[in-house]
């Protein structure tokens, strides 16, 4: 349902801008675009900071030794 009202408020809102001119209407189209994209790059850069609260830290002390673990067993063998 929120689909088709999209759907029918952009046809509505592209024949105004239709009806205004080439001028205004591609100002005001240009405008909703880019509106639209720096909010969805807005949105993403939230995304990013509240996902990487969540995730844990690396410890590079213990990947270190996990790694010089591994070195000694597969030298060893």
């Amino acid at each position: 349902m929120y689909l088709l009202l999209s759907i029918f408020l952009a046809s509505i809102l592209g024949f105004i801008l239709m009806m205004t001119g080439p001028l205004v209407g591609g100002i005001v189209a240009f405008g909703i675009v880019a509106g639209c994209l720096f909010r969805g790059l807005y949105l993403l850069h939230d995304i990013l900071h509240r996902v990487s609260k969540i995730t844990p830290e690396r410890d590079k002390v213990k990947e270190a030794y996990q790694k010089y673990l591994n070195e000694r067993e597969s030298s060893s063998s």
